[in-house]
């Protein structure tokens, strides 16, 4: 009965406040709320009235305006960590008893002391139905309102560290999506499309045709909001080419036949899950779904963008005067560019696209911009971690950085993020676990002898 009244009372806010203004945050309304969240934190009541409690504190910030919002997380935040005093005693307590038979309980008392009192309330939201959603949509609104006050770092950090233990992948749920899903859903696929914009239905029918396989991971707390798509081409070789993937007009391959298996687009669908990691064997789940499906299937790589590339170089652009060699000059010469600063090269790695109609230039310019892109992706780092997220992504699920494809990506967006350029990471199952273990302890980058080939100056 109460999680019946709870989540209709979710839902009936949401509704309610959709299109309409919304309540300002008066100090009478503050101190309400200050009030119902000592009271999350003390436990009053038993597991109705705590419930019942969340569920209010939750419709009250749905029906706030965006001052509102900031208002509320900023108390939560500021009001609800660890209190100091507290644990200065329990340090003390715990200082005192280092090697006497009350050790362990004083750290017990110390590590309770410095427990926050956020995750408490957050462990509230939780618990009430819809309370999962709620929770990553108000992290929506804490990535905001972070960007200008970072003294919601503290909250931001538990929020994320609560989410991901929740969305670890064990929980995920793996679906299929065909032409026959529910509207809605293929709805949600259109939209979520992060990597390359679904134009039409029938470009949607084209990604979901027999020579394809569409996947979706859901969390059981959530099962009408995707969190990742998956989406597969089959065919009978490494891809090279986003464009011929997408072409629509390309005659629909016989999947029976196929022995590899490409991942063209993953696009994760929640904002409030940014920072949060699914877990290590994601497409490994995929992976073996497929291999269930098709037992004829022997390879599984991507057709993956390079995004950071050039944002890299504009950042190092020594990287440039690095990797434009004599002998790369002298191919060059022959189209007019004789130094780093001839226009027309300066043109190119600005990110334009209209060399790539000169065959000559073209062909000058792939073996440096190739070796940029390999060194980049071996070498370039953030926080000791591959600089470029994709490459993060499928290096910490176990693959290795197989090859790079010159105009892998013509478009627009292609030439801006990497001159044109993307790659393959290859999945080999009998060497993914393996992968991830030697990355999570050593962050290296496991990669063909070609790549790092095309590394060397």
């Amino acid at each position: 009965m109460v999680n019946r009244f709870v989540s209709r009372g979710l839902s009936t806010v949401r509704r309610m406040v959709s299109g309409k203004d919304s309540a300002e945050l008066s100090p009478r309304l503050l101190d309400k709320i200050r009030t119902q969240l000592t009271d999350c934190v003390e436990g009053l009541g038993g597991e109705v009235s705590a419930r019942q409690r969340a569920v209010r504190l939750a419709q009250t910030y749905l029906q706030l305006d965006d001052e509102g919002r900031h208002g509320f997380l900023r108390l939560i935040a500021l009001e609800f960590g660890p209190d100091p005093q507290q644990v200065a005693r329990a340090h003390e307590a715990y200082q005192s008893a280092i090697g006497t038979p009350g050790q362990w309980d004083a750290e017990a008392g110390l590590r309770m002391a410095m427990r926050s009192r956020r995750i408490r309330i957050l462990t509230q939201f939780n618990a009430i139905p819809q309370g999962v959603k709620f929770l990553v949509d108000m992290r929506v609104d804490l990535l905001r309102f972070l960007r200008h006050d970072k003294e919601l770092q503290a909250l931001d950090r538990e929020l994320e560290n609560r989410l991901s233990a929740w969305f670890d992948i064990g929980f995920l749920e793996l679906q299929r999506i065909t032409w026959n899903s529910p509207a809605a859903l293929l709805e949600k696929l259109v939209e979520y499309e992060a990597v390359h914009e679904i134009r039409s239905w029938q470009d949607l029918k084209n990604r979901l045709d027999s020579d394809r396989r569409c996947y979706a991971f859901f969390h059981p707390r959530m099962p009408a909001e995707p969190l990742i798509f998956v989406e597969v081409a089959l065919i009978d070789e490494l891809a090279e080419s986003v464009q011929g993937l997408l072409d629509e007009h390309a005659p629909v391959f016989d999947a029976g036949k196929a022995d590899t298996a490409i991942f063209y687009s993953i696009s994760n669908t929640q904002v409030g899950l940014r920072g949060v990691s699914f877990g290590n064997f994601l497409l490994k789940r995929v992976i073996e779904d497929l291999q269930r499906d098709l037992p004829k299937l022997r390879h599984f790589a991507t057709l993956s963008p390079i995004p950071q590339l050039r944002s890299w170089v504009r950042q190092n652009p020594q990287a440039v005067a690095d990797n434009f060699l004599p002998g790369d000059f002298k191919k060059l010469a022959r189209v007019g560019i004789d130094n780093l600063d001839a226009p027309a090269l300066q043109a190119v790695l600005a990110g334009q696209a209209t060399w790539a109609a000169n065959e000559e230039l073209s062909l000058a310019l792939k073996e440096p911009l190739t070796r940029i892109a390999a060194r980049y992706l071996l070498e370039a780092r953030s926080k000791d971690k591959p600089y470029d997220p994709v490459a993060r992504f499928h290096l910490g699920n176990g693959a290795r950085v197989e090859r790079l494809n010159w105009l892998g990506d013509t478009s627009e967006k292609g030439f801006d993020q990497s001159w044109g350029l993307m790659v393959n990471y290859l999945y080999d199952p009998d060497a993914i676990e393996r992968n991830v273990e030697t990355f999570a302890r050593e962050q290296k980058v496991a990669a063909s002898s070609a790549i790092r080939k095309q590394a060397r100056r």
